[in-house]
């Protein structure tokens, strides 16, 4: 599960987050916040929810044990989400005592999240590429958070009522193609490990999903779930 990676990541997380908090020197309104996704290494989540991480224990440089909330959920496939905070160089992450003094529920903050980066970064586009359609925005670090973004999927859907299939292998990196296209879904199929893998520390999610009925699944296995 995703507990092993959250102690492996805890420290760096604590530097850039905890430790700066009493004077944070960035813009922390509910008009900042918004969501990335990141990979959950061993994770094959099957329900597209908001399901708390939970905490886990790390050590700081001075050798101290704490335990810390990150405030991460995980979502679906080997993905997970992270509310964070918008600034030029990096993006904190929102704890839940930040979602708490917003008054957000998880699913509220979500969405609230998701206009953020569209008033701040634009409406997803569409671009061809190759068989497939990749989805942009003025921010390729922010790319992948149009996954989360139901009214341009929807949209799809009154173009392709079958279903739409996507693969997010990096940040800046979800692509797109009818569940019709059956070549381009193929070729979905054979390249979204190697994508995945290929993108180091950039990478996302090793799965397909498939959008239909208003809702994401999995559509094919992460690749650690996969029969070998």
């Amino acid at each position: 599960m995703i507990k092993p990676f959250l102690t492996l990541f805890i420290a760096s997380v604590l530097s850039a987050q905890v430790l700066s908090q009493p004077s944070r020197g960035f813009d922390d309104s509910a008009t900042n916040l918004m969501v990335v996704l990141r990979e959950s290494p061993g994770v094959n989540k099957q329900t597209e929810t908001l399901v708390p991480t939970g905490k886990a224990k790390a050590k700081l440089q001075d050798g101290r044990e704490i335990e810390i909330d990150t405030g991460w959920f995980e979502y679906l496939g080997d993905m997970h989400v992270r509310f964070v905070f918008d600034t030029p160089t990096s993006m904190p992450n929102a704890s839940p005592k930040d979602l708490e003094r917003l008054a957000l529920t998880p699913d509220a903050a979500l969405e609230l999240a998701v206009r953020n980066i569209k008033r701040v970064y634009g409406n997803p586009q569409t671009v061809p590429w190759n068989d497939l359609f990749e989805v942009k925005g003025k921010s390729p670090d922010l790319d992948s958070s149009y996954f989360l973004d139901k009214d341009f999927w929807n949209a799809q859907l009154k173009k392709h009522p079958e279903g739409v299939v996507a693969l997010v292998a990096k940040r800046g990196g979800l692509l797109f193609a009818p569940l019709t296209d059956v070549k381009a879904v193929d070729g979905m199929k054979k390249s979204v490990a190697h994508l995945h893998s290929s993108s180091e520390r950039m990478r996302v999610s090793s799965a397909l999903y498939l959008f239909k009925e208003g809702k994401w699944s999995v559509y094919q296995a992460p690749a650690a779930a996969r029969p070998q």
